[in-house]
């Protein structure tokens, strides 16, 4: 139960960060496709709307220290001890790199520039597919493996942000990304370590004392294939959820801003703002600064 815990806070932190971000670069992107510049993280005004920036940088540090305290606490499978540890160091680069964003917006650091931001979140996306799932084989290591592939692409997307901040496909890309890893992780966590929701034929996430592995006992070697193949399922029918998500809410905004400019530019407006020499422009969904 404390792994699958630690699974469910992964999924309560990446999940609002996705989701948030996806909402404000399409809708920076809706506002002027030509100008579009893709930022680690996109702050609105006033300042309150960013809280839960604020929230993160409070409630990491937390997380991280409890992983230590479980490294200590907890007697076993090193595997087991270590995976805590390193869980402990990837949420401590991700605190590191929300300080360093929020200092550089807050105290108008312009001498490091965005590329350089999304250079290190790159990295940091790296670090975390080389000690993703460490010694899990197995079914096991199948879903492991399709969640270090997500770090790779999100570490694809910062580290070409860095080059290309003008890609949209790029942004788009990393945010749907962060929702997918997500939804992700929390399968993860209910796949291997509950028995509600272990697969067919298999049990919790057990150690193999010979060989000092760790892996799914499954009953047949049938239900060890069964359960291969399921896990695949499984991450398709995330992947098709997510971009089904990300594209109808990218039409909800657009059509949502489509609205808003016939309502701002109507004709009895457009006759007010040429009398007036005022040029009406469509008002943007959300304030970014």
């Amino acid at each position: 139960m404390v792994l699958f815990a630690t699974h469910f806070l992964a999924f309560l932190f990446l999940f609002p960060v996705g989701i948030r971000r996806l909402i404000f670069s399409l809708s920076l992107y809706l506002q002027n496709p030509s100008q579009f510049t893709s930022k680690a993280w996109y702050f609105s005004g006033p300042k309150w709307k960013n809280g839960d920036m604020y929230a993160l940088l409070l409630a990491l540090p937390i997380a991280s220290f409890s992983h230590i305290y479980l490294f200590f606490a907890i007697s076993g499978h090193p595997n087991y001890r270590f995976s805590f540890l390193a869980q402990s160091l990837l949420i401590f680069i991700f605190w590191a790199l929300l300080v360093l964003i929020s200092l550089k917006e807050s105290l108008d650091l312009y001498v490091i520039p965005e590329s350089f931001v999304f250079i290190l979140c790159g990295i940091a996306f790296v670090i975390e597919y080389y000690m993703n799932g460490q010694g899990i084989l197995g079914l096991g290591g199948v879903a492991y493996e399709l969640l270090g592939g997500l770090a790779l692409v999100c570490a694809a997307c910062c580290l070409y942000l860095s080059i290309s901040p003008s890609a949209f496909f790029a942004d788009f890309l990393l945010s749907s990304g962060l929702v997918l890893k997500a939804v992700w992780v929390l399968q993860v966590g209910m796949s291997l370590y509950t028995d509600a929701f272990s697969l067919k034929g298999c049990e919790k996430m057990a150690v193999s004392r010979g060989n000092r592995e760790i892996d799914v006992k499954c009953e047949l070697e049938e239900d060890k294939l069964r359960g291969v193949a399921l896990t695949n399922l499984l991450f398709v029918v995330h992947t098709a959820l997510v971009l089904f998500m990300s594209f109808s809410l990218l039409g909800l905004l657009h059509r949502h801003r489509s609205n808003r400019s016939r309502e701002v530019t109507g004709p009895l407006l457009s006759q007010i703002g040429s009398s007036e020499g005022i040029v009406m422009n469509p008002l943007p969904i959300f304030e970014i600064e």
